[in-house]
């Protein structure tokens, strides 16, 4: 009689009724390449069935590389919001924050998770306008030293601490960020801060190495006998890429009988500034792809296969003022490259220091001397090699972060 009537007022609502799923609205910074677009498309495409993911992400700067590519190979589905852009725009940013708003009261997400900081400016306000259940926001880095002055850095740092206040979670992605916004920029309490370490899938990086390395040491007239060095990434200020230039410029000097290439993989602002600050230093240098192996430095620009260029270089570096969680070294360990990097932000939880990499202050000697190291030692390099790969797979694969999130979202709605 009981499962009569149960069945008989069930067949009267909406089958979803009970079981509904959990709605998230996930809002990127800008679909451009780095790591903030692989961790809203593997969370969007791979979160579990109990989950449904609308992904919706803003404009990539004119000097970048468009990381739509990934989101298509992945089948997933975004809604661009052209409005949102890195710059500062009183008009702008508003516009962007009524297209949201609008998307908020079409989609009635239970969850409103941002990614990056503009997104979380805009983002956030507009869940909040909107009284949208919970709300998360993941700092990929943070914007609080290093890219802005006293006056614009503190005002940054009292709008994240207001917004701070009416979110659910902060998503730090290392430990080391995560004091960094407790403990040095008072952004909120250690308490309301989830570290959820980035997650990716590193297959194509194990696979094939020998194939790939041929084709990029081929393309470039990379020597069996030269050791090719890379660093990837954005050429933006905060990269750092002075340092790098006025290193390999060093090693070349002392590296006595190596020979050395370096390769500069990217694009961005600072590419026509920094080809000039290689002529000024009387340092050779190509744009294009060079045969005659007389240039020890060339810019590649952004190169889409990047697994074809880690198989075929010798050494990773990164140089950064500031990182969160540096996706190029990740993919360098992935594909059992030994790194250099400057010792900031987020970079020494994502590696094991003198097994996987090794670490350096901002000093030019310091960093110099590290590379320099690499470059002379040939075990050294293949012991490295060999740790990189067990690591990576270890600890950033996206299955781990997507189970992490799930986890998160699951645990502050129950405190509800």
């Amino acid at each position: 009689m009981y499962q009569c009537a149960f069945q008989s007022i069930t067949s009267l609502l909406p089958i979803n009724s009970f079981l509904r799923m959990t709605k998230i609205l996930r809002i990127l910074n800008r679909f451009n390449v780095g790591g903030p677009t692989y961790n809203a498309a593997y969370l969007t495409k791979y979160i579990s069935d109990d989950f449904e993911t609308v992904l919706i992400g803003g404009l990539k700067e004119p000097d970048e590389a468009s990381s739509e590519y990934v989101l298509k190979n992945l089948e997933v589905d975004y809604l661009l919001i052209p409005e949102i852009q890195r710059g500062i725009s009183l008009t702008r940013d508003f516009k962007a924050f009524r297209k949201v708003v609008k998307i908020i009261k079409q989609e009635k997400p239970d969850i409103v998770h941002t990614h990056a900081s503009k997104a979380g400016m805009i983002g956030r306000a507009a869940a909040i306008y909107c009284g949208v259940p919970q709300i998360y926001h993941t700092f990929h880095g943070h914007v609080f030293h290093s890219y802005f002055g006293k006056a614009k850095t503190k005002f940054f740092i009292l709008i994240e601490r207001f917004l701070a206040s009416k979110t659910t979670a902060i998503i730090a992605i290392s430990n080391i960020q995560k004091h960094e916004l407790s403990d040095i920029y008072k952004i909120c309490s250690p308490n309301k801060i989830e570290v959820v370490p980035l997650g990716f899938d590193l297959q194509k990086f194990y696979e094939n190495q020998e194939e790939k390395r041929r084709e990029f040491r081929s393309k470039y007239s990379i020597a069996d006998d030269e050791i090719a060095i890379g660093i990837v990434g954005r050429l933006a200020s905060i990269k750092n890429h002075q340092l790098f230039i006025n290193a390999i410029a060093e090693c070349s000097k002392q590296a006595n009988e190596k020979k050395i290439r370096a390769f500069i993989i990217g694009d961005g602002e600072l590419n026509e500034q920094l080809q000039a600050y290689c002529k000024n230093k009387n340092i050779t240098y190509s744009n294009t792809i060079d045969n005659t192996h007389n240039n020890l430095i060339t810019f590649t620009s952004w190169i889409k296969e990047v697994d074809v260029a880690y198989a075929g270089l010798d050494i990773v570096a990164l140089t950064s003022f500031n990182e969160g969680t540096p996706v190029s070294l990740i993919e360098a360990q992935a594909a059992g490259r030994p790194i250099v990097s400057t010792n900031v932000g987020g970079v020494s939880d994502i590696v094991l220091e003198n097994k996987t990499a090794l670490l350096s202050t901002l000093d030019e000697n310091d960093f110099s001397s590290k590379l320099l190291k690499l470059i002379l030692d040939d075990n050294l390099r293949i012991e490295m090699s060999k740790n990189c790969a067990e690591f990576s797979d270890k600890k950033f694969s996206y299955t781990r972060l997507c189970s992490d999130m799930e986890n998160v979202y699951k645990k502050h709605s129950l405190t509800k």
